[in-house]
C-alpha cells in the first residue's frame, strides 16, 4: 500500500495548493508513525467502522479499496454470532448491535419461550423504573436548589425526601398491623379501675370531671391525661393474642423494610464515593469537556447546570490546594499539626462528656422536681418540668455543634473531610445524649437493674411509679418529636427570618455582616438523622409516631425550601455530593442500629407492664412469640423449630461462606480487569504525547528543507 502514490494532508503547499506525492518528500510515513505505537495492536477496542490510524492519508488512487475492504471486514464481524457484551466496542455500538439482533431474532422466530419472556421482564422492568423515576415528589426542586445552592445543599433535601419515604412505609404498616386489627375485633376496653384485683396496682390516667382549655393544651404537649389513654401509646391496646402478635412482627417487619432500603441506598452512594475518591471522575478536562448535557433545553436548565458545573469545580480546585499544601509539611510541620488534632480531639472529649453528665442530670433531677406539690399545682411549671430533659437536650444540641465547626478547620483537613468529622462529632452528641435518657428512664423502670429491690421486687419494675413504663417512654420520645418540631419552627421564624429582614432594611456592611446566612448542611442532616432515631426508638412504645413524624417532615420540607431561597446564600465553601451520598446513609444506618438496642432490651429484658398493653400478664414480650407457636399445627412448629437448630444453621452458613468467597473472587477479577483498562488509558495518553513529539519533529524536518 505504501507503494502507490499516495496524499497526505501535511504536504499542502504554498506554490499551487496541490498535494505531493509522498515519494517526492523524505522522512518516514505518517503511517509507519502511527504503527510505532504500544496501542496499535488495539484497533478493535474502538468500535465497529473506526478507521485505522493513517487510513484518511493512505486511500489507494482507485478510489479508496481500503475502505471499502474495512467496511465489508466491519460488515463479517457484525454477522458473527457475538454476544453484545463479548464484543470490545463502545457502549453506544453494543446497544445498536444488541438491539439489532433482538429484531432479527424475533423476526426469525428463532427466541424460545424463556428468552421471550425475559425479554418481556427486562423491558417491564425498565418502563417501571421510569415509571417510579416520574413518580418522584419534588424533582424539578431538588435539581433547582442543586443549581443554586451546592450539590451538598440537595443531598440534604434528598435525604429528607428519603426519610419521608420511609416514615410514610412505617405508617402503613402501622395502621394495617396495629390499629385495624385493634377495632376489627372490637372496640377496645377501658382501663383497669382501681377495684380490680392485681398485686401490681391499678392504671386509670383518664381525667376526670371538666378540665379547662390550658390544662388540655399542656396535655396535647406533654402526652398526658386524655391523650395517654389512646391509640397514640402503648398502654391503650388490648391483650388480645392476634393483636398482640402483629403488633410485635410489625416492629420487625419495619425494622427490616427501613435496614434494606438504607443498604441499598449506601451502596449506591458508595459508588458514587469511589468514582470520585479514585480521581477518574474528578479531573478538571472531565468537567470541562464531558460534563455538560446537550439534552437541555430552556435557558433556566442550562443556567443550572453551568452552576453545578462551577460548584464541582470550586471543590476540586480547593481541596487541590490543600492537598498541595499537605505534600509541601515538613516532618516538623506534620508533628506540629497532628499534636494540634490530638489535643482538639480531647478538647472534642470533655465537651461532649460534660453534655452527657448534663443530661443524666436533668432527666433524674425532673423526677424530683415532679413529686413536689408546688409543680404539680400549675400546670405550665409542670409541662415545663416535663420538658426538662428535651430543653437540656435540644439546648446541648444547639450549643456544640458551632464550636465543632470552629474546631475542624484548625485541623487543616479538606472540606469533604471537616464535614465528615463535624458529623460524627455532633452524631455522637445527639445519638449518646438520647441513650443517656434513655438510661435514666431504665434506671427508674428497673430500679437500678437489681430486681431484688423493694419497689421492683413484685413485679420486676417500677410499678409504684411508673405503672406504664413503656407508655412513660413513649411519652419522652413522643416530647423529643414535639419539642424539635417546636424548636425548629422557632429558629426560622424569630431568628432567620428578622436577620433576612435587617439585611434589606440596612444594606451597608453591617446589613452584610448580620444578614448573610448560609445553609448549614451538616447541622440540618444531623437533625434529621437524630429526629428519625427518636421515632425508631419510640415507634414501638408510641405506634402512631411514624405517622405523625411525617407530618413533620413534610411541613419541615416546605419551611426549610422557604427559608432557604428566601433568607440564605449560597455556601461559600462547598463539598462533594459523592461524600454526601455515602456517608449521610451511613449515619442514618448507625442511628437504626442504636435505636434498635433500647428496643430489644424492653422485648427480652425488662418485663411488660401488667395493667396495660397487649402483653399484659406475660413474663416477656417475646413469650407472645412461643405461646403463638403452639396454638400452630404439629407440622408448622417442627418447621419453626428447625429453621433454630443447627441442622438448619450449619448448612445456611456454608452456603454463605460459599457465596461470598465467590463474590470476592469476582470482585478481584472486575478489579484486575479495571486496572487493566486504566493501563491502557495510562498507554492512550503517552501515544498522545508520542504523537506531539514526532508531530514536531516531522514540522521542524520540513521547516529544514
Amino acid at each position: 500500500m505504501e507503494g502507490s502514490p499516495t496524499w497526505e494532508p501535511e504536504a499542502w503547499g504554498s506554490s499551487g495548493g496541490w498535494l505531493a506525492p509522498r515519494e517526492a518528500r523524505a522522512g518516514p510515513s505518517l503511517s509507519s508513525v502511527l504503527n510505532e505505537l504500544p496501542s496499535a495492536a488495539t484497533l478493535r477496542y474502538r468500535g465497529p467502522g473506526v478507521l485505522p490510524w493513517g487510513m484518511l492519508e493512505e486511500e489507494d488512487e482507485d478510489g479508496g479499496r481500503s475502505i471499502q475492504a474495512l467496511a465489508e471486514a466491519t460488515q463479517k464481524e457484525l454477522q458473527e454470532p457475538h454476544a453484545s457484551r463479548e464484543l470490545p466496542w463502545p457502549m453506544q455500538a453494543r446497544r445498536v448491535h444488541r438491539q439489532s439482533q433482538a429484531r432479527d431474532q424475533v423476526a426469525l422466530g428463532s427466541r424460545s419461550r424463556v428468552a421471550r419472556w425475559a425479554l418481556v421482564l427486562g423491558w417491564s422492568k425498565e418502563k417501571t423504573q421510569e415509571g417510579l423515576r416520574t413518580l418522584q415528589p419534588w424533582v424539578w426542586t431538588l435539581k433547582r436548589i442543586g443549581g443554586q445552592f451546592g450539590a451538598g445543599t440537595e443531598s440534604y433535601f434528598s435525604l429528607l425526601r428519603f426519610l419521608l419515604l420511609l416514615n410514610v412505609l412505617a405508617s402503613v404498616l402501622k395502621l394495617c398491623m396495629t390499629l385495624l386489627p385493634t377495632w376489627v375485633e372490637g372496640d377496645p376496653p377501658g382501663p383497669p379501675g382501681p377495684d380490680t384485683s392485681s398485686h401490681c396496682g391499678s392504671y386509670d390516667p383518664r381525667p376526670q370531671g371538666l378540665i379547662a382549655f390550658p390544662t388540655q393544651l399542656f396535655s396535647l404537649l406533654s402526652g398526658e391525661s386524655f391523650l395517654e389513654w389512646s391509640s397514640l401509646f402503648y398502654g391503650f391496646y388490648p391483650p388480645r393474642p392476634h393483636l398482640a402478635v402483629s403488633y410485635l412482627c410489625c416492629v420487625f417487619v419495619i425494622g427490616l423494610l427501613h435496614l434494606l432500603l438504607i443498604l441499598h441506598r449506601s451502596v449506591s452512594g458508595l459508588k458514587q464515593t469511589l468514582l470520585a475518591e479514585s480521581g477518574a471522575l474528578t479531573s478538571y478536562s472531565h468537567r470541562v469537556f464531558s460534563a455538560w448535557d446537550f439534552g437541555l433545553c430552556g435557558d433556566v436548565h442550562v443556567r443550572l447546570r453551568q452552576r453545578n458545573i462551577l460548584f464541582d469545580l470550586q471543590v476540586e480546585l480547593e481541596e487541590a490546594e490543600l492537598r498541595r499544601q499537605a505534600a509541601l509539611r515538613t516532618l516538623g510541620q506534620h508533628a506540629k499539626l497532628w499534636s494540634v488534632r490530638v489535643l482538639l480531639n480531647l478538647l472534642v472529649l470533655a465537651l461532649l462528656g460534660a453534655a452527657f453528665y448534663g443530661v443524666y442530670w436533668a432527666t433524674e433531677f425532673t423526677v424530683q422536681l415532679q413529686e413536689v406539690s408546688y409543680v404539680q399545682q400549675l400546670p405550665l411549671l409542670k409541662l415545663v418540668v416535663n420538658y426538662l430533659p428535651s430543653i437540656f437536650i435540644s439546648a446541648v444540641n444547639f450549643v456544640l455543634p458551632p464550636v465543632f465547626k470552629l474546631i475542624a478547620p484548625l485541623e487543616r483537613y479538606t472540606r469533604s473531610r471537616q464535614i465528615v468529622f463535624i458529623l460524627l462529632r455532633t452524631i455522637v452528641l445527639r445519638l449518646a445524649s438520647l441513650l443517656v435518657l434513655l438510661f435514666s428512664l431504665w434506671n427508674q423502670i428497673t430500679c437500678g437493674g437489681n430486681s431484688e429491690a423493694e419497689d421492683c421486687k413484685t413485679c420486676g419494675y417500677n410499678y409504684k411509679e411508673i405503672p406504664c413504663w413503656e407508655t412513660r417512654v413513649g411519652q419522652e420520645m413522643y416530647k423529643l418529636l414535639i419539642f424539635d418540631l417546636l424548636t425548629g419552627v422557632a429558629i426560622s421564624l424569630f431568628i432567620q427570618f428578622p436577620r433576612k429582614l435587617f439585611s434589606a432594611l440596612c444594606p451597608g456592611a453591617l446589613g452584610r455582616m448580620v444578614g448573610t446566612q448560609e445553609f448549614q448542611v451538616p447541622d440540618e442532616v444531623l437533625g434529621l438523622i437524630y429526629a428519625q432515631t427518636v421515632v425508631w426508638v419510640g415507634s414501638f412504645f408510641c405506634p402512631l409516631l411514624p405517622l405523625l413524624n411525617t407530618v413533620k417532615f413534610l411541613l419541615l420540607f416546605y419551611l426549610k425550601k422557604h427559608t432557604l431561597f428566601s433568607t440564605c446564600s449560597p455556601a461559600s465553601r462547598t463539598f462533594r455530593a459523592s461524600t454526601a451520598n455515602f456517608f449521610f446513609p451511613l449515619v442514618l444506618l448507625l442511628g437504626l442500629a442504636i435505636s434498635t438496642v433500647p428496643v430489644l432490651c424492653s422485648i427480652f429484658l425488662i418485663p411488660p407492664s401488667k395493667p396495660c398493653g397487649p402483653f399484659r400478664e406475660l413474663s416477656s414480650i417475646w413469650s407472645q412469640i412461643p405461646i403463638s407457636i403452639s396454638s400452630l399445627s404439629q407440622t408448622t412448629q417442627n418447621f419453626l423449630f428447625f429453621l433454630g437448630t443447627q441442622a438448619f444453621a450449619v448448612p445456611l452458613l456454608l452456603i454463605s461462606s460459599v457465596l461470598m468467597v465467590y463474590t470476592l473472587a469476582l470482585a478481584n477479577s472486575y478489579g484486575r480487569l479495571i486496572s487493566e483498562l486504566k493501563r491502557q488509558i495510562k498507554t492512550a495518553a503517552q501515544d498522545k504525547v508520542f504523537l506531539a513529539q514526532r508531530a514536531v519533529a516531522l514540522s521542524s524536518a520540513q521547516g529544514a528543507l
